[in-house]
C-alpha cells in the first residue's frame, strides 16, 4: 500500500441542504444610481432582523453609497391591501432593480452574484466534483441554477468568473464597474 502523501485527495462534496437565493439578500452590492460606483442594498440598522428567510423578501431596504452619499429607502411593495414580496433573481436587486456591482461575462452568458458570501457559495458548489442533495431540489439556489454552470466542461471558466467577481467586490469606483453590469434603461438579463 502506498504511504498516505501519494494518495490522491478526495474529490470535494457539496452538500446542498436546500440553501434558497433569498439568504443571500441580507447585503447586495449594486451599482450606484447617482455616481455609478459601488452601493449597498441591505436592511436599514434599526430594522428589526428577521425570523424566517421568507421574511427577507417583505423586509424594509436602504441603498447606500459611500462613494457619493446617494440613499433611497424601500418599504415594499403593495397591491392592494397586500404585500408584494421581492423576487431574487438575475442581474438586478429585487428591492430598488438596480444593476447588480457584481456580473462578469462568463462561458457567453452573464454570471453574477449579490455579495461576496454569494461568490463563496456558487464557488463551493461549481468547484464540487460531487454534489449531494439532502432537500427539496425545486426550492433550492443551486438546483435552480443554469445548465450552463453545472455543467463540468465550463467549471474552468464558472470558477475563474467566480474569482472575478470576488477580485470586483472589494472595487468601488465608477471606472472600477464590469462592463457586464449593464446601464440603467438596458434590458436585465436574466
Amino acid at each position: 500500500m502506498s504511504p498516505a502523501s501519494e494518495r490522491p485527495e478526495p474529490a470535494p462534496r457539496h452538500h446542498d441542504h436546500g440553501t434558497w437565493l433569498v439568504r443571500y439578500t441580507g447585503g447586495i452590492l449594486v451599482v450606484c444610481p447617482r455616481c455609478g460606483g459601488r452601493a449597498l442594498v441591505a436592511p436599514p440598522p434599526d430594522a428589526i432582523r428577521p425570523d424566517s428567510l421568507g421574511h427577507l423578501v417583505w423586509a424594509p431596504r436602504r441603498l447606500t453609497c459611500a462613494g457619493c452619499g446617494a440613499l433611497a429607502e424601500h418599504n415594499g411593495e403593495r397591491q392592494g391591501n397586500g404585500a408584494v414580496g421581492a423576487r431574487p433573481g438575475g442581474t438586478e436587486d429585487p428591492f430598488f432593480r438596480r444593476p447588480l456591482w457584481l456580473q462578469t461575462r462568463c462561458a457567453g452568458r452573464i454570471l453574477w452574484a449579490y455579495d461576496e458570501e454569494h461568490v463563496d457559495a456558487l464557488a463551493a458548489y461549481v468547484g464540487a466534483r460531487h454534489r449531494v442533495r439532502h432537500s427539496s431540489p425545486t426550492l433550492s439556489m443551486f438546483a435552480r441554477l443554469p445548465a450552463w454552470m453545472k455543467s463540468a466542461g465550463n467549471r474552468d471558466e464558472v470558477l475563474a468568473g467566480l474569482g472575478a467577481l470576488r477580485s470586483l467586490a472589494r472595487l468601488s469606483a465608477p471606472a472600477d464597474r464590469s462592463d457586464a453590469a449593464h446601464a440603467r434603461g438596458d434590458r436585465p438579463r436574466s
